[in-house]
């Protein structure tokens, strides 16, 4: 036997490494360094782990995160790895590193590592579950009117494929007003029998509105209570907006899928996702790239398909950016470290402050929630008669990092997060009122 095609065959079955003289000496590289801890709630340690300029305000890091130290650190020896010897890096890591990413995304998550798939974004998570729902012809898929361009694409084309339907409903009339009784009421009467999917975005970047979720769940959960198991509906999120600030457990709220980036919120790696699925929703979806886990095992005829975990086989296969996939679990480590509950807490204690400042300012319109329970990180207004390009180009004029929402209505942005303070919102918030 050749020794690649043995090194493989032990990856891909047991998903453990028989190291290499070479092999060990990367390893040992790889672990190097020593890891950073930060206490619960330690807000200034965190700042100190980037290297965002401090001549700004980073009001859009939602957008795509700077890497924290133990991330970058990860990145870098990973990729020193792979520069030195590739081959023999990635065949004794591959296994063990897919584990260890599934592991610790159950950890901070919820739900067990084979429930979860690996993807390079939200929007390829959202593509590959819409392409690969079961859908028959008569099957509707129902939306909302606040989905980004990644969802509503990644429906109408599964439904173009399949010849089923979408339909999309408007959930409130105004988002600063809305309430979680207009959102389900609204919801609930656009359900019709054709009804198989609801695909929901948790978090509206288009004006920061947080769907109640768990309420959602279980009103479909009811309905399903009355309908044949082939007819029952698949509740499908997009929660990239929410993933990384609210303190939930996904395998509780009631959802089939819930799609996040991990390079947003949470501050993992560019370039990384992941996808959550319950045992019911991986049963409904077929994968539509071939996987290079164990499912390749079972090409080779070493083991059975049901031996091998959904979200293992849902994983998109071909090589990846690895040194920047294999970093992942340093981001899910620090989010813990710092407490999920405080990340919570001091995001939207942030928020708040902003939205409270923004309403003090003579020409602002805002547009998000003042809730807690119905916004999340995002604040989104309009400033006078002034487009909202043009308050941005101003903000950053004055070194105040800030962004306009990409939808057909745009509105201007504030996008508080961990690595700001209140000294930094009462500044953006000056300079705004300058304007």
């Amino acid at each position: 036997m050749q020794r690649r095609e043995f090194l493989t065959k032990t990856s891909l079955l047991l998903g453990s490494s028989l190291l290499s003289v070479p092999a060990m000496a990367q390893a040992n590289l790889a672990q190097a360094t020593a890891p950073t801890v930060l206490k619960a709630a330690d807000w200034i340690g965190l700042r100190d782990l980037f290297a965002l300029s401090r001549q700004h305000v980073h009001l859009a890091t939602f957008l795509l995160s700077s890497h924290p130290k133990p991330v970058a650190e990860a990145i870098e020896r990973h990729r020193r790895a792979f520069d030195e010897n590739p081959a023999d890096y990635y065949y004794d890591n591959v296994g063990k590193m897919d584990k260890a990413i599934a592991e610790a995304a159950a950890e901070y998550m919820g739900g067990s590592a084979g429930q979860i798939a690996m993807t390079d974004s939200t929007t390829m998570g959202l593509a590959m579950v819409a392409s690969g729902l079961m859908l028959r012809p008569d099957d509707e898929i129902l939306q909302t009117e606040h989905d980004h361009y990644a969802m509503d694409l990644s429906l109408q084309l599964r439904a173009e494929r399949t010849g089923a339907k979408v339909r999309r409903v408007s959930l409130y009339e105004s988002p600063a007003l809305v309430s979680k009784d207009e959102v389900l009421s609204k919801l609930k009467a656009a359900i019709t029998p054709a009804t198989k999917v609801v695909s929901l975005t948790w978090v509206h970047s288009m004006n920061g509105v947080k769907l109640p979720i768990h309420e959602i769940a279980k009103m479909l959960a009811e309905l399903n209570q009355t309908r044949d198991e082939a007819d029952q509906i698949l509740y499908m999120v997009d929660g990239v907006h929410g993933f990384g600030i609210e303190n939930i457990d996904v395998s509780t709220v009631g959802c089939d899928f819930f799609i996040a980036g991990t390079h947003k919120w949470l501050f993992g790696p560019r370039g990384t996702g992941v996808i959550w699925g319950s045992d019911r929703g991986w049963a409904h979806c077929k994968a539509v790239v071939p996987s290079f886990s164990r499912s390749y095992a079972v090409w080779l005829g070493y083991m059975t398909q049901d031996q091998v975990p959904p979200g293992e086989h849902m994983t998109p296969g071909g090589f990846h950016a690895f040194d920047h996939r294999w970093a992942l679990p340093e981001a899910f480590k620090l989010h813990l470290q710092l407490g999920k509950a405080e990340v919570q807490q001091r995001i939207h204690q942030l928020n708040t402050l902003t939205k409270q400042g923004l309403q003090q300012i003579k020409g602002v319109t805002l547009h998000t929630p003042m809730s807690a329970e119905l916004s999340s990180g995002m604040v989104c207004f309009d400033y006078k008669e002034l487009a909202p390009w043009q308050v941005d180009k101003a903000m950053h004029e004055q070194g105040i990092i800030i962004s306009t929402t990409p939808y057909r209505r745009p509105y201007a942005r504030f996008a508080p997060s961990l690595i700001n303070n209140e000294q930094e919102i009462e500044r953006s918030l000056a300079a705004l009122s300058r304007l």
